[in-house]
């Protein structure tokens, strides 16, 4: 018999995958599902950005790029940091990836290991528990509240670094809260973890989808000794509709980013070709695209907080960046006499045909994840359908 290594067997699915794959399975079989599970956004990707594609293409760029991208993109990516945060950031310090969840991996591959723990403020986003392990390092989870806006402080920092801490990872605008930090709260953080020997691990890939009067900020921007000991994630997927492109980057350290470069050349050999000119192109092309998606998500984000707000029994946490509304239902678990998220989300499939993900996925039991990144007829009738069900 062929079994499974101590390594896979730790590693479990992605719950928003798995929760988007029983929605096409149901919709497969007749039923009429409201999906709100996944984070993709439903618009596509902008004509410029597959013109470009097909442009590559058709100028022959099929073949294998350098492990860590084209020059060219590199230097995209640095022009666009030195245009968007004011941060100058040499192209020896740009890792092109396949999507910011391979440039977190090789992040986490080329600093952590057994032995290490790495801090991760709850609510998180469902795979950063996985990937931490996948290196053999100890994910530590810090709890946040609705009280404190889901924002870690520098005393909880303090109170939860040990001397096996290594790193620390950061999520503002965070998925799946919706959490944007102030500058003033990120410096008052990142200085307190200047003054221990721990790294940040920034995951800013919902940087562009803030919405006024919360402004994004860049980790390692805000000093040039954050710099040194920050590794920034980011990439296409969320603000330019190019969740299946695959195109993403890392900022680190030179040292690091040649690590992560080596790392990256022995698990896919390159990122893709294609979509290494389809992210020059978003990255050097007209930015109104972004406006445009924006405005569209914070039409949608009013639709879906006024509607659940004046649920019964349901307390929603106002969301500032991203495109999620995350719910307290803790009080509809009691009323229906259920287990737990898991099993109100079970039930709201089954009875209301309105798929969510559970908190439980993102370390926050008596709570739900909604994405609004989908269409006004499908929030209009999952609202609809959700409200009916709870007695709204």
């Amino acid at each position: 018999m062929l079994r499974l290594s101590k390594f896979a067997s730790g590693v479990r699915a992605s719950a928003t995958l798995a929760a988007g794959a029983k929605a096409r399975e149901l919709r497969a079989q007749g039923a009429i599902i409201f999906d709100f599970s996944l984070g993709e956004p439903d618009q596509p990707t902008p004509a410029h950005i597959c013109r470009a594609a097909e442009a590559a293409l058709a100028a022959g760029h099929t073949h294998y790029t350098p492990a860590g991208g084209i020059v060219e993109l590199r230097k995209a990516v640095s022009n666009w940091y030195r245009s968007f945060h004011g941060w100058d950031v040499p192209i020896d310090r740009v890792v092109i990836s396949n999507g910011a969840k391979h440039a977190l991996h090789n992040a986490l591959v080329a600093t952590v290991g057994p032995g290490d723990d790495v801090l991760i403020p709850d609510p998180c986003w469902v795979s950063y528990e996985d990937l931490v392990m996948m290196t053999g390092a100890t994910p530590v989870h810090v709890a946040t509240t609705a009280e404190s806006g889901f924002k870690l402080s520098a005393e909880q920092y303090r109170a939860a670094r040990t001397p096996k801490t290594r790193l620390i990872l950061l999520n503002s605008p965070c998925n799946p809260t919706g959490t944007v930090y102030t500058r003033a709260e990120l410096e008052s953080l990142v200085d307190t973890i200047l003054e221990t020997d721990v790294a940040i691990l920034s995951d800013e890939i919902y940087e562009q989808l803030c919405y006024a009067p919360a402004k994004p900020t860049c980790i390692a921007a805000l000093r040039p000794e954050a710099a040194e000991r920050t590794i920034t994630v980011s990439g296409a997927s969320k603000s330019y509709a190019m969740t299946g492109w695959r195109a993403g980057w890392g900022i680190a350290p030179p040292h690091i980013a040649a690590s992560m470069t080596a790392i990256q050349s022995q698990e896919t050999g390159c990122p893709s070709s294609v979509s290494q000119y389809a992210l020059l192109a978003a990255l050097q092309g007209p930015q109104d695209c972004i406006g445009q998606m924006r405005q569209e998500y914070q039409a949608r984000r009013k639709i879906v907080c006024d509607r659940l707000s004046k649920i019964p029994g349901v307390k929603l946490h106002f969301p500032d960046g991203a495109f999620y509304a995350f719910f307290d239902v803790s009080q509809q678990i009691a009323d229906k006499r259920l287990a737990n998220s898991a099993a109100f989300c079970v039930a709201a499939l089954a009875e209301a045909h309105v798929n969510l993900v559970p908190g439980s996925a993102f370390n926050a039991e008596g709570y739900v994840r909604m994405s609004y990144a989908t269409s006004r007829d499908q929030i209009e009738g999952g609202l609809a359908a959700l409200e009916q069900w709870l007695g709204g």
